[in-house]
């Protein structure tokens, strides 16, 4: 019996039959996935059955093998139709007559393969154009490309490994922008920190800092924690005080606690390495502590300075007392901080994954008065940040805020040649170590102040956004747009994003019959120019083969028997 039923006419209107042949897949996919071409034009819903029986007959024998996938749907209101696509071209291995008998009932043939794959072309040209041509008559035969044209020289973009924990981890190391200083209880100076470091983490820091009061916390335990461990030292004959710098001197904090504070300097790399590594945490305070019960005391006093206000620390096992491999925090991505929560004598749990607190709980200070020690001015407004960040994050920053800069005596900063919603992405992105533009031009302007401030990751974040937006538009969307594709090339350029203004360029020539009619294509420099029509796509070979082809049908006065 045949595969295919000749067209038939029902009480619904006529029923036309389409036998898709061909793999549109490339020669890294070939798989049997849905019909990607067949879907676009029938839909999400057409597919009816895979027929994994379907019978191939030949003069000799009866082979079954998995052949075709029926799909049905409806086109001009009342005509059927009915596709059966076959990706495996091994369909016609068999003899003439069997290959003839599988498409003979066929309205339209429709030839799929991949744009990409030189050997599927030439496969369908050399050897299957020619038995289908013989097997049929008068039945119309559709050859498609499928895909997106992949030109070789495109440049690939390599994202560039974050180094946000690294940033702020040397920070504790780097001794600039420091702000608290810490002593022991004989006023020795035992360690030097950054007030927006320890807020980030701690409402103990907090509540000590005066960034939060006690109303404000509303947990005994942090505030009893804040009065028994520190103590804030500003009187005027404090040894030392005559050496400080004038102005704004780093705040002066007394530890009360001597095993404590003979373990601070453990406990803060502890705090700015992301405060989950606490096996080594305990490890040192061991080597300095040897009873086993001021080790419980210290790490019990670490826990309570981390602890969340209001917050209980569930139980999930533990490998003994004072055994802490990790702990697990809650996440709180608003306006609240990221720590864990523990009550004194409770154990541990093991974490599934390593925690970092700062890409959420600095956040919480981004334009924001608290505990600012730089105002930028921009577009007659301000935007307050904090110099420990930056230095952190931004070279060009550290360098402007600790060398003979007039910036690194200056509180109030101006800023040119961007606008206040780019610089704070800029600061978002210092803060976070994330960014989200809202389109194709913020994410531009967000990669000129990325340049002018040399982050360089920064800038092939906004590189990989740009290129991302650009190929998911479709044509039609980039025939319409008002967004100056030359002028964006431009910028690429004069801003050193080598690898933007390259994939640009291919970007350009790929889509050239979008635009070569646009304005601003007369723009390109001879040189680009010249690349653009040395690449482009379509060719003019292949524009002008098509004009051919066009004009012979016209001359022949062709039309669709079926419809």
């Amino acid at each position: 019996m045949r595969l295919l039923r000749s067209r038939c006419t029902s009480s619904t209107g006529r029923s036309i039959h389409i036998v898709a042949l061909g793999n549109e897949g490339d020669a890294f996919h070939q798989d049997n996935r849905p019909s990607g071409l067949i879907r676009t034009y029938l839909g999400r819903s057409p597919l009816v059955s895979g027929d994994e029986s379907s019978l191939l007959l030949n003069a000799t024998s009866t082979v079954a093998r998995p052949v075709f996938t029926e799909y049905q749907a409806s086109a001009f209101g009342n005509v059927k139709l009915v596709v059966h696509d076959c990706p495996v071209w091994d369909i016609f291995d068999s003899d003439w007559y069997t290959s003839r008998n599988l498409i003979g009932g066929a309205d339209i043939i429709v030839i799929k393969y991949n744009v990409n794959d030189k050997f599927s072309f030439h496969e369908v040209k050399d050897n299957y154009i020619p038995v289908i041509k013989r097997a049929l008559n008068s039945v119309p035969v559709i050859i498609a490309a499928v895909g997106t044209r992949q030109n070789e020289k495109m440049p690939v973009l390599k994202a560039e490994a974050s180094h946000y924990n690294a940033d702020l981890n040397n920070l504790l190391f780097c001794c600039q922008c420091v702000d608290v200083v810490f002593y022991n209880p004989d006023l020795k100076e035992v360690a030097e920190a950054h007030k927006i470091v320890l807020c980030a983490v701690s409402h103990v820091f907090m509540l000590l800092f005066n960034v939060k009061s006690p109303a404000d916390i509303q947990d005994s335990s942090i505030i009893r924690t804040t009065q028994d461990l520190f103590a804030i030292n500003r009187d005027p004959a404090f040894p030392g005080a005559s050496q400080e710098s004038p102005g704004n001197p780093p705040l002066r904090v007394i530890v009360k606690d001597g095993l404590f504070c003979s373990c601070l300097s453990d406990i803060l790399r502890f705090i700015y390495s992301g405060a989950f590594q606490w096996e080594e945490l305990e490890e040192d305070i061991r080597k300095k502590l040897k009873d086993s019960g001021d080790v419980s005391n210290v790490i019990e006093k670490v826990k309570c300075i981390l602890k969340t206000p209001g917050k209980l620390t569930k139980v999930r096992g533990d490998s003994g007392p004072h055994s802490f491999s990790a702990v697990e925090s809650s996440f709180h991505l608003a306006n609240s901080f990221t720590a864990f929560n523990c009550l004194r004598n409770c154990k541990t749990y093991q974490a599934r994954k390593p925690l970092w607190f700062y890409n959420t709980s600095l956040k919480f200070f981004l334009n924001k008065p608290m505990l600012a020690d730089v105002v930028f001015e921009i577009q007659g407004t301000t935007v307050p940040a904090h110099r420990a960040v930056l230095v952190a994050r931004c070279e060009v920053m550290a360098a402007m805020f600790n060398g003979n800069y007039m910036e690194a005596k200056s509180v109030l900063i101006p800023v040119y040649g961007v606008s206040k919603e780019t610089f704070l992405s800029f600061l978002e992105y210092l803060y976070t170590d994330s960014c989200c533009p809202a389109g194709i031009f913020q994410a531009m302007c967000l990669l000129i102040c990325a340049e002018m401030y040399q982050v360089s990751r920064l800038q092939h974040i906004c590189e990989l956004f740009i290129i991302t937006q650009l190929q998911s538009m479709p044509s039609r969307e980039l025939a319409s747009m008002n967004l100056d594709i030359v002028d964006l090339l431009k910028k690429a350029k004069f801003h050193h994003s080598d690898c933007l203004s390259t994939w640009l360029l291919h970007f350009i020539a790929t889509n050239y019959l979008i635009f070569s009619q646009k304005p601003e294509f007369q723009d390109l420099s001879v040189e680009e120019r010249s690349f653009v029509e040395k690449h482009r796509w379509p060719s003019n070979m292949y524009l002008k083969q098509l004009a051919e082809y066009r004009k012979y049908i016209h001359s022949r006065k062709c039309r669709c028997l079926v419809m």
